[in-house]
């Protein structure tokens, strides 16, 4: 006859518990304040002479941005329409966060950037971070690959900025994917929306919605 473990009735609330914290999974929010919304501070920016509704609708909660790549650049920048999100920050820790949807199809163009202006005229304006599409992947800039075979699902996305530190985090449905430094130093804003890069397919679309940002 093989005997049997024996567990004494006192110890299975200890080993519920043990069972239970290893499943628990910090938040990037954790620690955080969120600050009041920011959608005061909104500010649509695009490429070309048309109406904002050519490129950019909000609806039933969702922030929708799209362009046509062989559109004609009025403002020297590439075919773009995107939504500034809050005031410059020179300091501090900053967090993003939103969900994202991307159509199929669509590649080549950054969903999310963190804008900087350089404190040298060599460096006067550069981008801290870019969050781009290629291919149905989502990149920080053109590597590494934060998460693949994106399309059509909607992904939570958060982003960390500290500034003193230098460090970029990004979190793709709580789950880190990225930590490491920033590009350049000075004044940041962040933008979402479509800017389109270098072999672009012809039509670009992201999607937000839950637009929130926190401090701490």
């Amino acid at each position: 006859m093989v005997s049997q473990p024996i567990f004494h009735q006192a110890l299975l609330p200890f080993l519920f518990c043990i069972t239970t914290l290893s499943l628990v999974v910090a938040d990037p929010t954790d620690g955080f304040t969120r600050l009041p919304s920011p959608s005061s501070n909104f500010q649509i920016q695009k490429h070309y002479d048309l109406p904002q509704n050519k490129c950019y609708t909000f609806s039933n909660g969702v922030y929708r941005f799209w362009v046509y790549t062989n559109d004609t650049s009025s403002t020297g920048t590439r075919a773009r329409c995107e939504l500034r999100i809050g005031n410059y920050y020179t300091s501090g820790v900053l967090q993003f966060e939103g969900y994202f949807y991307i159509p199929n199809g669509t590649t080549g163009t950054t969903i999310h950037q963190v804008v900087s202006s350089g404190v040298s005229a060599a460096a006067a304006t550069a981008t801290t971070s870019q969050s781009r599409v290629y291919h149905g992947s989502l990149t920080h800039f053109l590597s590494p690959t934060l998460e693949t075979n994106i399309y059509d699902k909607w992904y939570r996305f958060n982003l960390i900025h500290d500034v003193g530190a230098n460090n970029l985090k990004i979190f793709i449905n709580g789950v880190q994917k990225f930590n490491g430094n920033g590009q350049v130093a000075g004044s940041h804003y962040m933008k979402i929306g479509v800017y389109a890069h270098e072999g672009a397919s012809h039509y670009v679309e992201s999607r937000w919605r839950n637009i929130k940002l926190f401090t701490r």
